[in-house]
C-alpha cells in the first residue's frame, strides 16, 4: 500500500504484509516522542517557572480540554474527507507541523502562563495527528489483523516514549549538557531534548504519509456491506440517520446539566471552594448548553458536525459503553502518574522541593529514565499481547495487564530506594502497552467502518473526562487529605487501575 491510486473494490479487506503494518505505524513513534517529552518534562518546566505542587494539576488542564474538543471533531471530518493525499494522512501532516513548532517553543517559555498556553497548543496539535492514526488501523486492516496492528502501534508508542523520556538524562549524563539552571530558567538539556524531539516527530510522521495508501470511501463502504452481510444484519441506509434522541430528551437532559453546572459555580463561590472545581462546573454547564443547542437544531432539521457528533455519542454500541468505564479508571491512574511522579520522587526519594538544587535535577532526570523504562517494557510487551489475547481473550488480557499497572504504581509508594524504582515501572509498562492497543482493537470491531474516525474520537472523551477530573480534583484531595504529599496520588492511581481491571472483565465484546 504505497500510493493513493484507487484499486478495484473487494468484498473484504485483504491481509497486509508485516512491512505494510510497520509503515502504517511508524508515525506513532514520532507522535509519542512529542507526547513523551510533554509527559516527562511539563511538570518540571512548570515548577521551574514557579508553579506550586498543588497547582500542577490545574495547569495540566489544557491536555484533556483540547482532546475533548479536537479528537471528535477531527474524527468526524476525517471520516468525510477524501483528497488526492487520502483520508487521514492530510491530518497527520498538518498536526505534525504544528506539533513540531510547539515543541520548539515550549522550553523557551518566558513565563508560567506562556508555558501553559504552549501546552494547550502542543496537545491540540498532537491530537490532530493522533486521532486519525487510531482510525487508520481500523480502516486498513481486516478484523483478524487489528490486534496485531494496534499492538504494533503500542510498540512504536513505547519506543518513541523511551527515546523522549531518556533524552534529558542522556544529554546531561552522557554528553555533558548542563541540566541545572538559574531560577525561572529551563535547563539546556531539556531545551535540546525538545529540539531533537521536534525533528524526530516530523520525520516519523512524514515516513507514514509517504509510505502508505488509504482505501477510498467506496471501498470502505463495500467492506462494511460485506461485514453486515456476514453477520446477517441489514445494510446501512443511505442518507441522514434518524436522531438518537427526541427534541424533548435533548432539551431536558441539557437543562439538567446546565443547571447543575450553574449551581456548581454558585456553590464554589459561596463556599470559597478550590477554584479548580470551576472547570468541572463549566464542563457540566457547557455540555448542557450543547445538548440544548442540538435539540433546537434538530427541531429545525438542521444537520451539521455538532448534531452528528452528539447523536453518534448517544447511539454508541454497547461494547463501547463498557469500554468507556475501563478507560475512565485507566486514564485517571495514568494522569495521576504523569502529573505527580516528578514531584513525588524528588520530594520523597530525593528529599527536596527546591527546583534549583542538584538533588531536584537528579531526581527529575531519574523520573525521565523511569518513564523510559515503562515505555521500553511497553514496546516489548506489545509483541506478547496478540498471543495472550488468543489464549485468554482480549478483555482478559487487558485485565491482567491493568493489574500489573496497579502493582507498579503502588510499588513506587512502597519502595524508598530510588535506585530500585525501575522495578515497579515494569508493571506500569505492561499496563501501558495494553491501554494504548487492546481497547482500540476491541472497539474497532464494534463500530461502523464508515464512522471509524468519529467513534475513535468520541472514545477519547472517556480518556479526557478522567483527566479533567484528575486535573481539577487531585490537587484538592492531596492538599486536604494528604498534606500536599504527591506520592499519595500514585496510590490513588493504583486503586483506579484495579477498578479498571474489574471493569474490563465485564465488557461485552462484539464478535465479527
Amino acid at each position: 500500500m504505497s500510493s493513493a491510486t484507487p484499486e478495484p473494490l473487494h468484498a473484504h479487506r485483504p491481509r497486509l504484509s508485516g512491512l505494510a503494518i510497520w509503515n502504517m505505524c511508524v508515525g506513532f513513534f514520532g507522535i509519542q516522542i512529542g507526547f513523551g517529552l510533554q509527559n516527562a518534562n511539563t511538570s518540571r518546566i512548570f515548577q521551574t517557572l514557579g508553579a506550586e505542587v498543588d497547582s500542577l494539576a490545574i495547569l495540566w488542564i489544557a491536555a484533556p480540554l483540547t482532546g475533548l474538543l479536537v479528537q471528535p471533531i477531527i474524527g468526524h471530518f476525517s471520516d468525510k474527507t477524501w483528497t488526492r493525499f487520502g483520508r487521514r494522512r492530510p491530518y497527520f501532516l498538518v498536526g505534525a507541523i504544528l506539533t513540531t513548532l510547539a515543541l520548539i517553543a515550549m522550553p523557551n517559555s518566558p513565563s508560567l502562563w506562556f508555558a501553559a498556553a504552549m501546552l494547550w497548543i502542543m496537545d491540540a496539535s498532537i491530537n490532530i495527528t493522533m486521532e486519525p492514526f487510531r482510525a487508520f488501523v481500523g480502516d486498513n486492516l481486516p478484523e483478524e489483523q487489528r490486534t496485531a496492528g494496534y499492538a504494533m502501534q503500542s510498540f512504536f508508542i513505547g519506543a518513541g516514549a523511551v527515546f523522549a523520556s531518556v533524552l534529558p538524562w542522556l544529554l546531561s549524563n552522557v554528553f555533558g549538557v548542563v541540566s541545572t539552571a538559574a531560577e525561572g530558567v529551563v535547563p539546556l538539556s531539556v531545551k535540546i531534548a525538545f529540539y531533537v524531539g521536534a525533528i524526530g516527530l516530523f520525520s516519523a510522521v512524514l515516513w507514514t504519509v509517504l509510505s502508505t495508501r488509504e482505501y477510498s470511501p467506496e471501498q470502505i463502504a463495500a467492506f462494511e456491506r460485506a461485514k453486515l452481510a456476514a453477520l446477517g444484519a441489514p445494510a446501512a441506509e443511505e442518507g441522514p440517520e434518524a436522531p438518537a434522541r427526541s427534541v424533548q430528551a435533548w432539551m431536558a437532559s441539557g437543562l439538567v446539566c446546565a443547571v447543575l453546572g450553574g449551581l456548581g459555580f454558585v456553590l464554589i463561590g459561596a463556599l470559597d471552594l478550590e477554584k479548580e472545581l470551576l472547570v468541572l462546573a463549566g464542563f457540566f454547564a457547557g455540555f448542557g448548553l450543547l445538548q440544548i443547542a442540538v435539540g433546537m437544531m434538530q427541531r429545525r432539521r438542521i444537520v451539521n458536525a455538532a448534531t452528528e457528533i452528539l447523536n453518534d455519542i448517544f447511539r454508541m454500541p454497547e461494547t463501547m459503553r463498557g469500554l468507556a468505564v475501563v478507560q475512565f479508571f485507566s486514564w485517571f491512574a495514568l494522569f495521576a502518574m504523569w502529573i505527580y511522579t516528578t514531584a513525588a520522587v524528588t520530594s520523597v526519594h530525593y528529599g527536596t522541593t527546591d527546583t534549583t538544587s542538584t538533588a531536584y535535577a537528579a531526581g527529575a532526570d531519574w523520573v525521565g529514565v523511569l518513564f523510559g523504562v515503562y515505555n521500553g517494557v511497553a514496546a516489548l510487551a506489545a509483541f506478547l499481547l496478540p498471543q495472550l489475547a488468543r489464549r485468554i481473550g482480549r478483555k482478559g488480557a487487558h485485565a491482567v495487564m491493568l493489574m500489573f499497572g496497579a502493582a507498579g504504581l503502588f510499588g513506587v509508594f512502597a519502595i524508598r530506594d530510588p535506585a530500585l524504582l525501575w522495578l515497579p515501572m515494569i508493571g506500569v509498562g505492561f499496563a501501558w502497552a495494553s491501554i494504548v492497543s487492546m481497547p482500540y482493537a476491541i472497539l474497532s470491531a464494534a463500530v461502523p467502518d464508515r464512522k471509524m474516525g468519529v467513534y475513535m474520537g468520541v472514545f477519547n472523551i472517556f480518556i479526557v473526562v478522567p483527566q479533567l477530573l484528575a486535573a481539577t480534583v487531585l490537587g484538592l484531595i492531596l492538599k486536604t487529605l494528604f498534606d500536599g504529599q504527591a506520592i499519595w496520588a500514585l496510590v490513588l492511581g493504583a486503586a483506579a487501575f484495579v477498578l479498571a481491571a474489574i471493569s474490563a472483565l465485564l465488557v461485552r465484546e462484539h464478535r465479527a
